[in-house]
């Protein structure tokens, strides 16, 4: 969406349905890894899967691509296969190596951002401070959600409750001075009832 409201034309290549159909809803363009691959200029990567872009994308994509990984880890961009097939490689300036592939057509050059690592940690400052006061508020009210509630909890691995997610919120727009509309009695009621508005 940042990119897009910049103007930049941004391709979703997607394997879950539901993302994908989301995505498409959003007004993205939508299409396989192999359809895409050729037509960028800029990849990131945020699926926390491994070998996103790999040889068949890096056989295809366009001389001069920017490929980065904001997923997990470094493994989502098959940098071991540039590694070991680049007949140069060099970094241009902090964070941004350069690899040659000989290719049918000539040289191609592709630049790999932050050894393809979380790009964002890795070659910027991290996570701003207005993203973390709310995930370190989220895990400090979840922490106490299960303090209080440990008797009532069996061992497993729950979703944040929906009230603390609302709660970081409404402190978020509160400090950001943001105020929302607040719901009537009456429209409590015929929300929270079966008999109405079925």
């Amino acid at each position: 969406m940042r990119a897009r409201g910049m103007g930049a034309n941004v391709i979703v290549t997607e394997v879950d349905p539901l993302k994908a159909l989301e995505a498409r809803m959003d007004g993205f363009t939508v299409m396989p890894m192999e359809k895409a691959a050729p037509i960028g200029d800029i990849y990131v990567t945020v699926t926390g899967n491994t070998k996103v872009i790999r040889k068949e994308h890096f056989d295809v994509i366009r001389d001069g691509a920017i490929v980065s990984n904001s997923g997990h880890f470094d493994v989502e961009i098959d940098v071991r296969y540039l590694e070991e097939n680049a007949v140069e490689k060099k970094e241009v300036r902090p964070m941004v190596k350069e690899y040659i592939l000989n290719t049918k057509n000539g040289k191609k050059r592709i630049y790999v951002l932050a050894e393809g690592r979380l790009v964002n940690l890795a070659a910027a400052e991290g996570h701003p401070a207005s993203v973390m006061d709310m995930s370190f508020a989220n895990q400090a009210l979840s922490a106490e959600y299960i303090l209080k509630n440990h008797d009532k909890l069996d061992k497993d691995v729950y979703k944040v409750p929906d009230e603390i997610d609302k709660r970081v919120a409404s402190l978020k727009l509160a400090s950001m001075g943001i105020e929302i509309d607040v719901l009537t009695e009456e429209q409590v009621a015929y929300l929270s009832s079966w008999e109405h508005g079925t």
